[in-house]
Formats: C-alpha cells, sequence, structure tokens
C-alpha cells in the first residue's frame, strides 16, 4: 500500500496554488454587457435628437459620452451605428472624417471592412468619387486587410458614371500595391460598365484576360458582350470586333450559346441585311442540336428575301412547316411580301386564303402588301374587292391603305375615283401631305379639269393642308391670267403654305 502525503505538505500545496475568486467586475461578459449598455444608450440619445430636430454636430462627443459613463471603450459596432446615421442625415460630409480619425489615431481595435464598405457606397453615390478613392486607399491605415469586397464596392460606384470610369485604371493598380487578389465579380462589374458605355473592344481584352488568367468565365458575360455588339452592330467582319468572329471564338473556349443569343445576331444580321450570313446562323442552331422558334425563322425568311433569294425562301418556309411550327401573321406576312415581290399575286392571295383557313388572322400589314401589288399590275378591280373583305373582316384602313388605292386610282387614270378617295382623306384629316395630292391636282389640269382641281385646294386649304410647287405651278399654267380665286381663299392658302413650309 503506498505510503500516504502527510497532511502539512498537503495544505501547503493547496495554499500554493490555490485559485482565489476573480472579481465577477472584470470578466468578459461584463465587458460585453457594459458596451453593449452603452450602445443602447447612444442609440436613445440619437433617437431624441432625431425627434427634437436638432442639429448633429456633436454626435462623437456623445458616443464618446455614452461609453465613458459605463467604463468602456467604444466598439466597431457602435462606430458603424453612428456612421450610418449621419449617412441619412443631409449635408454630413463634413462630421465624417472625424470620426474615422479617431478610429485611425485612438481606437486600438481592428476596423471590420464593412464600414468602408459603407462609405463608399456613400461617396459614391454622392457623386464623390475622389472621396470614395480615398477611403479604399487609407483602409489599411485602420489596422484593417483590404478584400475583393471594398474593391468591388468601389468598382460599382465608379462604373455608374463616365467620371468616375476615368478612375478605375488608378483604383486597378493602387489594388495590386494592397495585394487585393481581382476576382470574377470584379472583371463581371468592369465589362458590364464597359458594354453600357459602349466600349465594346475594351470588353472583349478583359475577357481575353481572364481566360488566359485561367479563370471560370460566367456564361452570363459571354451573353452580355454579344448582347452589348449586336446592340451597337459593332463593325460586321471588321477584325476581332465582329459579331461573327465573337461567336466563334466563344465556341472555341466552350461556350455554347443560347436560343437568345443566337435570335439577337439574327436579329441584327437581318437588319444589316445580310441574310445569307443570318442563314448560316440558323444551320448552326440546327447543328447544335437545338430547335429554332417561330421568330428566328420569320427573321431569315426576311432576310433571305431582302437579298432577293426567293428560292431560299420557299426552301425555308418549307421547311418551318415539316418542322411542325406554326406560322404566325408576321412569318405571313413577310412570304407574302416575298411572293408579291416576284410577281407573284396570285401566289400572294393564295396564301392569304390559306392563312385565313388556318385560323390566322390577316392584319393590315397582309391587306396593304397584296394592294400594293395589286395597285401596282393595275389590276384595281380585285383590288377594290379586297379592300371591301377587309372591311368586312374588321379591319380598317389607315393612312398607307388611302395613299396606296390613290395610287393606284391616279396611275390607271380613274380620276374621278382618286378625287373621291382624296376628299374622303382630306374629310378623314388622315394626313397633312402626300405627294400623291399634287399629282392628282397637276393631272386635274393638264385634263382641261381646273375648276375641279381648284375645288381641291380650297378644301385642302380649309384642313390646312398647303399643296407643293408642282400644284402651283399646273394651276398658274392653266389658269394663266385669269385667276379667279377670292381673296381670302388665297390668303389662306399661303397661310397654310407657310405653317407647312411649302414654297
Amino acid at each position: 500500500m503506498a505510503a500516504t502525503r502527510p497532511l502539512a505538505l498537503t495544505n501547503k500545496f493547496l495554499r500554493k496554488h490555490r485559485k482565489w475568486p476573480i472579481s465577477p467586475y472584470k470578466t468578459k461578459w461584463h465587458q460585453t454587457f457594459n458596451q453593449s449598455q452603452a450602445l443602447q444608450t447612444l442609440k436613445r440619445s440619437l433617437l431624441l435628437i432625431h425627434n427634437n430636430n436638432n442639429n448633429h454636430n456633436n454626435l462623437l462627443s456623445l458616443l464618446i459620452h455614452s461609453f465613458n459613463s459605463y467604463n468602456c471603450h467604444p466598439t466597431p459596432e457602435a462606430y458603424h451605428f453612428l456612421i450610418k446615421t449621419l449617412i441619412r442625415t443631409p449635408l454630413s460630409f463634413d462630421h465624417i472624417p472625424p470620426i474615422l480619425d479617431r478610429i485611425e489615431l485612438v481606437e486600438n481595435f481592428e476596423t471590420p471592412e464593412y464600414i468602408f464598405v459603407e462609405l463608399i457606397r456613400f461617396y459614391g453615390c454622392s457623386g464623390r468619387f475622389e472621396e470614395a478613392v480615398d477611403v479604399f486607399c487609407n483602409i489599411p491605415s485602420f489596422r484593417c486587410v483590404p478584400s475583393a469586397l471594398s474593391l468591388n464596392s468601389l468598382l460599382l460606384v465608379l462604373c455608374r458614371r463616365n467620371q468616375g470610369l476615368k478612375l478605375v485604371p488608378c483604383v486597378l493598380m493602387k489594388s495590386r500595391v494592397l495585394n487585393i487578389r481581382l476576382e470574377e465579380s470584379s472583371f463581371r462589374i468592369l465589362i458590364s460598365a464597359l458594354c453600357r458605355f459602349g466600349k465594346v473592344g475594351y470588353a472583349v481584352e478583359i475577357l481575353n484576360c481572364m481566360i488566359r488568367d485561367g479563370f471560370d468565365v460566367d456564361m452570363r458575360i459571354f451573353s452580355l458582350i454579344l448582347s452589348s455588339m449586336c446592340e451597337q452592330k459593332k463593325g460586321f467582319g471588321s477584325g476581332d470586333f465582329g459579331v461573327l468572329s465573337f461567336l466563334e471564338s466563344m465556341r472555341k473556349v466552350g461556350f455554347c450559346p443560347g436560343m437568345i443569343d443566337y435570335a439577337k445576331v439574327i436579329k441584327v444580321l437581318v437588319k444589316e441585311r445580310r441574310g445569307l450570313d443570318a442563314l448560316d446562323v440558323l444551320n448552326q442552331i440546327k447543328a447544335a442540336r437545338m430547335k429554332p422558334d417561330i421568330v428566328c425563322y420569320t427573321m431569315v425568311l426576311n432576310g433571305v428575301i431582302m437579298e432577293g433569294e426567293y428560292d431560299k425562301a420557299d426552301e425555308l418556309f418549307d421547311e418551318l412547316l415539316v418542322l411542325g411550327l406554326v406560322p404566325d401573321v408576321y412569318t405571313y406576312n413577310v412570304y407574302i411580301n416575298g411572293l408579291c415581290k416576284q410577281n407573284n399575286v396570285k401566289g400572294g392571295l393564295d396564301v392569304l386564303l390559306r392563312m385565313e383557313k388556318l385560323g390566322c388572322k390577316p392584319n393590315l400589314i397582309t391587306y396593304n402588301v397584296i394592294l400594293k401589288a395589286l395597285c401596282k399590275f393595275g389590276k384595281l378591280d380585285q383590288a377594290k374587292e379586297l379592300l371591301s373583305e377587309m372591311s368586312l373582316n374588321g379591319v380598317g384602313a389607315d393612312l398607307q391603305t388611302h395613299r396606296i388605292m390613290l395610287d393606284g386610282l391616279f396611275g390607271k387614270g380613274e380620276i374621278d375615283e382618286a378625287c373621291v378617295l382624296m376628299e374622303e382623306m382630306l374629310d378623314k384629316c388622315l394626313c397633312f401631305y402626300c405627294s400623291t395630292y399634287d399629282e392628282i391636282i397637276s393631272g386635274l389640269c393638264q385634263r382641261g379639269l381646273v375648276c375641279k382641281a381648284l375645288d381641291l385646294v380650297e378644301k385642302m386649304a380649309c384642313k390646312n393642308v398647303a399643296p407643293r410647287l408642282r400644284s402651283w405651278e399646273a394651276i398658274v399654267l392653266a389658269f394663266s391670267d385669269k385667276l379667279s380665286l377670292p381673296e381670302a381663299v388665297w390668303t389662306d392658302l399661303v397661310s397654310s403654305a407657310k405653317t407647312q413650309g411649302g414654297t
């Protein structure tokens, strides 16, 4: 059995290593409690100042007094609350520097980065970009290690305006000194700003830098640049900035454009009258095992028709039907327009009849396209029948419809009907001026129907429509020096002519 330690030695050991109880007023929880109470006191004081509409000049001293009352030091949360209070106060710019000076020179805590993010956003939204940059550059002085969080906050406010965009290169250089590594979010901010300000070339250069540095590029960045190129129609085929070349380069790095991206490219190609290139893009969509929708087919169909590739247009229309796509009224309008351009008016009328049977109701554009073709070939009887059918189907004629019929009637020599239609247009106030008006008045004068021409001129004057030079010349040549219009009518005509800018 082991020998037991003598009692005297045991008591000596206990006395030597005894842990006397510590005062509860010196524990960590009590310090935290005091700081919490001081912060609540500060909030109540600030609320009282706000309710009484007092000025905010002594907020810093109020913070110091609140914490001194509890025998503790101000916390970062207290300074953050004070800064947020000042930010919501008008004309608070002069009160923020003293607070920052105290944090830098008096306090010893590590300042949280979110305080500087708050200040950067405040200065940036107020248009004080230099102050925002100064706050960012001085972050290390406050015992804080800056990161991409504060950098992105600064880039966001700088990239909102062209004035702030000029400071971005200096900020990026400073970020290297501060050992801040640019993240993908930083590049996305810069690319978005460059695209918004129309500097797509620089955005492409930044994208290439991201790819070279091994960043996992978000596919939305590709779509953003492509969309900006399409909106600005940036130099098709001109070096590295062409939309088609950029689309090809995207595929090489593994980006698969979506239907929205392809649709934007097709739309801008058709606007640039590059229908065959749009057709190539449509074939790329099918090669990528995606099914183009009716909108894409309609745009490409319009593009190839504008280039005069009518055979390809027929093949394209048949193809979309084979794929099970249902043409809408816009698709039919484009196809009918192509048929009419080929002088195939009968084919256009057949498609019109077919679309009605299939439940697709023609609109005003559909009728105007066919009416224009019928009047062009002098088929006025069919045009009149179609105009009646149009009215029965509840489609009202517009200015373009009346002008088409007016040109057709006058070109066919049916002056009386043209005059009736012209008077109808004047009564409905559809147009303040139409070049066909001058042609009708000149034609009436040449046929000796000067009185009828003068009646029309007088009606035009009553509707504040001024004839142009050609009408005046025809009237003068017909009447020579025997003009007999009342002076009041001439006064109205001259005044109307001045109003309309006529000669």
